[in-house]
């Protein structure tokens, strides 16, 4: 197994090395600066208040693709994990909180669970918060967000108390994933005041914590989603980042807040330790890391899914139409080697733009649907009224006199169960996999071609974090080297990937 010196623990290493790594040897003997340790990468703070032992985020991968055990796993190794409770029922939520807590213990810090913004169903939101809430689930990351929803400002106002020095502390912390200044901004300042009348109003929170609320941002933690898989703005890292610093630096001073309240996380492109060492170096409190995460070994995504994921490169990558915006023209990235699911899912949006019904399509777009779709439009369109009938009545009903709309609903089905096959497994549906990624993936798989976290069955969560934390350790301290004069050969930025006891 492999140790590096950066990696310490109160235990002692005690294996020897599997893959022999290339070191530096100082240029001069009386000059050499301390060791970089992947525990001092990121914002002490943040480790400390959510109990982790690194400021490396395992991101919660929606409908369970970030599953209970990656959870428990990222947490047994230093790691925050965050639950891919978003899409699933609130039942189905509960059991998967029984399995984390079960793993790890009643109370264990390090952990939480995804809320995503559902305007499109009525009453999931609160019926999620109040799971957290009665449950104690301490952390909640925030996504698809592009304003302030009243359970996310529930949420947080809900753990807010007055400490015995005055300061006011936290017992439910918002980690809001934002791609825009404009969306951060709600997040970093202070809830909007009519939104905490109601909530004081109705009973959710208590004028104290109303009063609280008035004084701290929704969210201190605030993930900055570069190009990422899924939802995605597609934005580079550096602008991304440096944009929400000034955001931070205005909000705090409009609302005479410390800036130090607020933390930024970068999240997005993160599949290499050349990609966390830049985070660190330009100031992220944490690391949040996604797409390689779903070619680990505790990810939800079945083993054909995970392959794919396994072969792709930086490029395999694209946009499609997004199932639960489907109409508004959203979309999300991935992965397109070896699925045709994101060209049919454009074909469908050009087809849904140019037609007023199924039956306005020419002979050759029927065919393709119908192709696509595995079935008749009429066969499909009936299976999608059944189950519109039980989760949302009030859109059937402005369906049924709208063929246009229809051919969405029934369009929005095909791009869902793309998802549901790749988490099955489905072997007859391969090439319809939708799978979330970006080309941190591929940046992932370039990198480890040859080592032993090539094999799947070595991509765990803690190897991939570990990997990822130590070679950003050790190239970080090639660049204080370089930055103290040494004369430090690029050759010396490489790092190998191995196996972590």
């Amino acid at each position: 197994m492999l140790n590096s010196p950066r990696l310490h623990s109160e235990i002692p290493p005690s294996a020897s090395r599997v893959e022999s790594r290339r070191s530096f040897p100082s240029t001069d003997a009386t000059l050499s600066p301390k060791d970089i340790y992947p525990e001092w990468l990121g914002d002490r703070r943040f480790t400390n208040l959510h109990g982790s032992r690194f400021a490396y985020v395992v991101g919660e991968m929606a409908r369970g693709i970030a599953t209970p055990q990656m959870v428990v796993e990222a947490v047994r190794a230093g790691l925050v994990g965050f639950y891919g409770s978003a899409g699933l029922r609130p039942e189905t939520i509960a059991e998967g909180l029984d399995a984390i807590e079960a793993g790890l213990g009643k109370g264990a810090p390090a952990w939480g669970a995804n809320l995503i913004h559902s305007p499109q169903q009525p009453g999931y939101e609160r019926a999620v918060v109040d799971l957290f809430l009665e449950r104690g689930v301490a952390r909640v990351s925030a996504s698809a967000f592009m304003t302030l929803s009243k359970e996310i400002v529930r949420y947080s106002a809900r753990g807010l108390s007055r400490a015995p020095d005055g300061s006011i502390g936290r017992s439910t912390h918002v980690f809001a994933k934002v791609s825009r200044a404009e969306v951060a901004r709600h997040f970093m300042a202070p809830a909007p005041d009519k939104l905490l009348k109601e909530l004081a109003a109705a009973g959710d929170i208590t004028p104290v914590q109303a009063e609280l609320a008035r004084q701290v941002p929704v969210a201190a933690d605030i993930t900055a989603e570069s190009d990422s898989g899924g939802h995605t703005d597609n934005r580079p890292a550096g602008p991304l980042f440096s944009s929400l610093v000034q955001t931070r630096e205005e909000v705090c001073t409009e609302h005479g807040m410390a800036t130090d309240l607020i933390r930024i996380g970068l999240a997005g492109g993160i599949g290499t330790p050349w990609a966390a060492a830049a985070a660190f170096q330009m100031g992220a409190a944490y690391i949040l890391t996604g797409s390689v995460n779903q070619a680990a070994v505790e990810s939800g995504l079945s083993l054909e899914g995970r392959k794919l994921l396994a072969e792709a490169g930086p490029a395999d990558v694209a946009m499609a139409p997004a199932a639960d915006m489907f109409e508004q023209g959203v979309e999300v990235q991935v992965l397109k080697r070896g699925t045709l699911f994101a060209m049919r899912g454009k074909r469908m949006w050009a087809i849904y733009k140019a037609r007023e019904s199924f039956e306005a399509c020419t002979p050759d777009e029927r065919k393709f649907i119908e192709t696509a779709l595995g079935e008749s439009f009429p066969d499909a369109w009936a299976k999608t009224k059944s189950y519109m009938q039980r989760a949302n009545p009030a859109e059937l009903a402005r369906a049924e006199g709208d063929p246009s709309r229809q051919m969405a609903l029934v369009f929005r089905r095909y791009l869902f169960f793309g998802a549901q096959w790749a988490r099955e497994g489905d072997a007859a549906r391969l090439r319809d996999y939708q799978i979330w990624c970006g080309p941190a993936m591929g940046a992932f798989n370039e990198w480890v071609e040859g080592s032993l976290l090539e094999a799947l069955e070595n991509r765990t969560v803690k190897q991939i974090a570990w990997n990822m934390l130590d070679g950003a350790a050790h190239i970080t301290r090639m660049q204080l080297l370089r930055a103290t004069g040494h004369d430090v050969p690029p050759s010396a930025f490489a790092y190998r990937p191995g196996l972590f006891e």
